[in-house]
């Protein structure tokens, strides 16, 4: 059975594609529903028209989307951290402290769209990923670097007579 998806259905189609579906599944789930339309002349113009407004819409979005990724992919962001030998730092650089660095910058970018597989333990610097629109991603400069810092020196601990 040939259905037009008004909406994204997971694991058959995106909105406005047409998609061959079983036919049980097309009459019993997405037509009662309201998530797809019969595959009629008449259907067919109205998601012509619905998708051409649709890719009007996303231009727009996606354009104030890039001034946004322009501004990210000039981000550089430092983190202070201790580190023992081999550079391995205690603790860790996570998507949530490149969040709050990133909101004292003026950015108010979801954590989750920073794109960090596992957080950094090591110093160095990273190119990290943000997702911004669908497939537009901006790139941050992440550098951590060692903390300088001289341990204090022990108090002398005063003798005991026995």
């Amino acid at each position: 059975m040939k259905i037009i998806l008004k909406q994204d259905v997971e694991n058959v189609g995106r909105k406005g594609d047409i998609v061959n579906v079983a036919a049980g599944f097309g009459r019993n789930f997405l037509l009662p529903r309201k998530l797809a339309l019969a595959v009629t002349s008449s259907n067919m113009k109205l998601v012509g028209i619905e998708q051409s407004a649709l890719k009007k819409k996303v231009e727009v979005e996606r354009q104030s989307f890039q001034d946004l990724i322009q501004r990210l992919n000039q981000a550089t962001l430092s983190f202070v951290r201790k580190a023992g030998e081999k550079d391995h730092i205690f603790g860790s650089v996570s998507s949530g402290d490149i969040k709050d660095a990133l909101d004292k910058l003026g950015f108010d970018i979801d954590k989750k769209k920073i794109v960090l597989d596992e957080p950094i333990k090591r110093l160095g610097s990273y190119s990290i990923p943000v997702k911004i629109y669908h497939d537009d991603r901006a790139e941050i400069k992440v550098h951590v670097v060692k903390d300088e810092e001289e341990p204090a020196e022990p108090a002398a601990k005063p003798e005991t007579q026995a």
